[in-house]
């Protein structure tokens, strides 16, 4: 839990740093908007992303040549759909403010994105995957991590090369987030002949019964679509039910608030697929970890810190471009034709918004710490 409390007096530190209307020798102001999870059970995941949208704005502000100066409005949604609007109708509300980074959590996302498409404000996620999202008519929405199509496509071939699974015990969380992904997995198992039973479970505070369901159904592998405070929970609870097959997760339990919560025993050896690489073991990301822990008193880069750094800068390219005549319009229009490289991927997006192409990683739990085990494409043996 320390370094959940950490990084949350960090932002809280940030933000009060970040105010204020002044800006720097003169220079034009522009502010981007962060909405995300600061507070509630999943808010190391929006700390995270958050953390990354100031590290780049630090490093923006300390370029010379840059006509503008940036600073950032943060509004936290708790990463609930029901809170999502609030959050963004605040942001939408500033009009110095002509872009957002997020939403962070695919239901936030989806009841935010009609009001930032009718306010015409840019929006782009670093994290926000269930794959419906690019198809609702959203005009303004764009995302820099791929959708759970992509990454359930993986998760199954893994579980169907790698672990080898028998059967599978498909469990979601009953949220967009969750949905989009386990419907993804079960396709590809589907695809891949491995039998599977959906189930779909509300956040609770005790998974004992499911644990039960689960161990009754003799399936050899568990995924879990959901977060990492429930995946936290299920995992003791199988763990104490004496269940020794495979336990997975996605993105959304790639933290090491997962670990601290279930407890190093439980976790041991537990499974967590993400489009996401781990920026602190790429040699080619070293300069971004390095300005992040230095801007974030030595914290490290955690899941989606690279994402939402990728998001910000995308956004400052474009500000860049347009000069100090920007205005939301311009920003919103010009945003497609972004093309960069970034420090997770190359980011450059489809016409529905979606990021061209990733790769989906599969980490595991080892000695207490988690490890990328690499690429899924690299871990399956001919």
């Amino acid at each position: 839990m320390a370094a959940l409390v950490a990084g949350f007096a960090l932002v809280g530190a940030a933000l009060t740093a970040c105010g204020g209307d002044s800006d720097d020798g003169g220079k034009k102001e522009y502010l981007i908007g962060f909405q995300g999870p600061l507070s509630g059970d999943s808010q190391q995941l929006g700390i995270n992303a958050y953390n990354g949208v100031l590290t780049a704005v630090e490093q923006l502000n300390g370029d010379k040549s840059l006509p503008f100066t940036l600073r950032i409005v943060a509004s936290d949604d708790q990463g609930l759909p029901e809170q999502g609007p609030t959050a963004a109708q605040k942001l939408i509300d500033n009009p110095k403010l002509m872009a957002v980074v997020g939403p962070v959590f695919s239901g936030p996302t989806k009841s935010s994105e009609p009001l930032y498409s009718q306010a015409g404000l840019l929006s782009v996620s670093p994290s926000a995957t269930n794959p419906a999202l690019t198809d609702l008519g959203f005009t303004s929405f764009y995302r820099v991590i791929a959708p759970d199509t992509v990454q359930g496509a993986a998760a199954a071939e893994f579980l169907a090369k790698v672990v080898k699974a028998k059967r599978v015990y498909s469990l979601d969380d009953r949220s967009e987030y969750g949905t989009g992904l386990s419907g993804a997995i079960e396709r590809g198992l589907e695809q891949a002949d491995v039998p599977f039973t959906h189930d779909g479970i509300n956040p609770t505070k005790d998974y004992t019964s499911q644990a039960t369901k689960i161990m009754a159904d003799g399936a050899d592998a568990v995924y879990y679509s959901g977060y990492y405070p429930e995946y936290a929970l299920l995992t003791k609870a199988l763990r104490g039910k004496g269940y020794d097959g495979a336990i997975l997760s996605g993105d959304g339990s790639n933290d090491d608030q997962f670990i601290r919560q279930a407890g190093t025993a439980n976790a041991e050896g537990a499974l967590i697929t993400c489009p996401c690489s781990d920026a602190n073991t790429d040699p080619s990301a070293a300069a971004f970890v390095a300005e992040y822990k230095k801007v974030n008193s030595g914290l490290k880069p955690g899941t989606y810190s690279g994402e939402a750094y990728d998001a910000t800068n995308a956004i400052a390219s474009v500000l860049r471009k347009l000069g100090t005549d920007a205005n939301r319009e311009s920003v919103r229009t010009a945003f497609g034709s972004v093309d960069m490289p970034g420090v997770t991927k190359r980011i450059k997006f489809e016409r529905n918004g979606d990021v061209q192409g990733s790769t989906v990683y599969v980490y595991q739990v080892k000695d207490g710490q988690r490890t990328v085990l690499g690429p899924v494409s690299s871990l399956i043996k001919p």
